[in-house]
This record gives C-alpha cells, structure tokens and sequence, in this order.
C-alpha cells in the first residue's frame, strides 16, 4: 500500500494572504501585539482556523517582542529640521509605507548628546520593531551604535565610510554630474560648485559628480565652496565666489535651498540669471519652482527615497534580507540655466 505524503503545514505568509493584511500585520494579531484593529484581527483568526495553521513557538517567540512601530532617526543640531521640506516629503513617504504594514512611525531627533543617548538606548533595547536613520556624519557614534543594534536598521542616505548592509540612496554623483554638464553645454566656462557639508556622503559625492563633469570637459574645477545646505550659507558662499572669482559663468549648487540664497546674492551684486551667471540647484523642492528666477535642478525622488527605506525596513521585520537601492535622478531645466 502506498504511503501518503504528509499534508505541508500552511505558513504565516499564507494565513495573512487569506486574511488579506501583511505577514507583520497577521504575526502581531496571532501574538496579541498592539496596534491591529479588531476587523483585521478577527481577519487573521477566521484565516487560522480555515487554513488550520499552528504557529512556529520560535517565531512565536520573536514575534511577542514586536512593538508594532517603527522609527526614523534625524542625526542633526536643529530642532526644526522636521519642518524642512525635504524632510517633510520622506516623512510622507515613510509614513504611507508604514501604514500599509500597520507600524506607527516614530520621529527621533539625536541633536544633543542627550538625544543621541536616548536613541542608542532605543537602538541597543529593541524599543521599536526597527529604525531608519538619515543625515549621519563623519564619525557620528550612532553609524557605530547602528552596527551593535539588536533591530533591523536601514540607512537613508548612506554615510560616510563603508556602506552599511542596508540603505536607500539616490545617484548623488550622477546627478551633480548631469547638472554640471547641462552648465557646460549652455557655453559656461567658470564653473564653480557650492557644495553641501562634506563630512557627509551626499556633500562629497555632489562635488565628485560636479569635479568629473568639469574635467570630462576639459575644463579646470573650483575648489569646493562649503554650505551646510541652507539658504543663508549658499547666499554667503556665492559672495565669496564672487569676491574670488568675478569671472564665473556658471554655478552648480549642491541643494535648492543653497541654490535659492545664491540667486539672491547675485541679485543683489547686479548679476542677471542665468545671462551673466547660470544656477542650477538639486532636489526640486518647491523653493526652486517659486525662485526668481524658476531654478533649474536635479530631481531626487524624496518622498520615494521615505517610503522604500520604510518597505525595507517591513521586510527585515518580515524576516526578510533585502538589497541596497539607489533611486535615480532627472535634470528638471527651468529659466535659471
């Protein structure tokens, strides 16, 4: 007599496909986690009991210390840096990613020493189901903290240093380069480069993209002009290109907000756009489609840049091992360039 081949047991994966909510979503309803609505709950229990599914007790065991949020981590000195638009659009993006897995976003902000203890005391406790953390610098102590974490962590924006095992990214250097090249082709010749802060990883390689556009063409590169990527540091740094180097044509300016304070010096100094100097700026927030005049820049895709860190990050919490992303950008030309 034949023998019968064992019936495979259905997987968690299965019971919340028959639930129709996410595999977090149906581990936290079999585990009593927080933070699930009694309609998908009762989802998950009518899928267990018509699939006939028997939780794994070491999976069980994982799942319990689920806290059902997730948080994203700012690593900088001010306090209203979540007002910052960029900022704004990745919160958007992380927080509509969030809501389909049904973690609640936290908002960390490691501006003091105090508040980077508080975020190493998160990171080392399992306070959350897993981290994002952006705008790191050279030797912040929380890139180090992040390696010991006992949580999924993903890196926005990766810092400087070796790459982290995961990250979500956008071509920095190609999109410096592209714009540099869109100078050169307009007949510039002086092309200068404000740069971001260069003790981060976006601030070095928009100068690399700008410095291989500029010798691909022949042509010699400005040393970098430093900002810290808001307005009044661009508009200090185009006055001292100006004093320096009267001649420039052209100015690639490593983020909008720097690119809208460079337009304003040059307005002042009597310096027609894009006649007499051409701007170009990167990010396309919403300062460069009010600028005067419109800035032409580099695109990054900021809200997607927020929501695939957080689907990263859902599927390391699903237990999964995803692949670092680099998003791609655009040249948007407007009337500055």
């Amino acid at each position: 007599m034949a023998e019968v081949a064992p019936r495979r047991q259905p997987t968690l994966d299965e019971v919340a496909e028959r639930a129709g909510v996410s595999r977090s979503v149906a581990s936290r309803a079999l585990n009593n986690a927080p933070h699930v609505s009694r309609a998908k709950r009762e989802a998950v229990e009518r899928a267990v009991r018509q699939l006939g599914y028997v939780p794994n007790p070491t999976a069980r065991a994982l799942a319990t210390r689920q806290t059902g949020a997730a948080a994203l981590v700012v690593s900088g000195e001010d306090p209203s840096i979540f007002a910052d638009p960029f900022f704004a659009q990745v919160i958007v993006g992380a927080s509509a990613a969030l809501e389909e897995a049904d973690l609640h976003l936290m908002l960390c902000l490691a501006a003091s020493d105090r508040g980077r203890a508080r975020v190493a005391g998160l990171l080392r406790s399992r306070g959350a189901d897993g981290v994002m953390l952006m705008a790191l610098r050279e030797d912040d102590p929380l890139t180090r903290v992040a390696a010991e974490a006992r949580m999924p962590v993903v890196f926005g924006g990766r810092p400087v240093g070796p790459a982290p095992r995961w990250y979500v990214d956008v071509d920095n250097a190609g999109g410096a380069r592209e714009a540099t090249e869109h100078l050169i082709a307009r007949g510039r010749r002086r092309v200068a480069a404000i740069c971001g802060r260069l003790d981060t990883e976006a601030g070095r390689a928009r100068y690399r993209g700008y410095r291989d556009a500029v010798l691909g063409a022949g042509l010699d590169p400005f040393p970098p002009q430093a900002g810290d990527f808001t307005e009044p540091s661009g508009a200090a740094a185009m006055a001292a290109l100006l004093a320096e180097h009267p001649d420039v044509d052209g100015v690639f300016a490593a983020n909008d907000n720097m690119a809208a304070g460079a337009l304003r010096t040059l307005r002042q100094a009597g310096r027609r756009v894009p006649d007499d100097v051409a701007v170009v700026g990167f990010d396309d927030l919403t300062v460069a489609r009010i600028a005067d005049p419109p800035l032409t820049t580099v695109h990054q895709p900021i809200e997607a840049l927020g929501r695939e860190m957080a689907r990263m990050l859902v599927a390391l919490v699903n237990g999964q091992d995803p692949i670092p992303l680099i998003l791609p950008t655009r040249l948007v030309v407007r009337a500055s360039a």
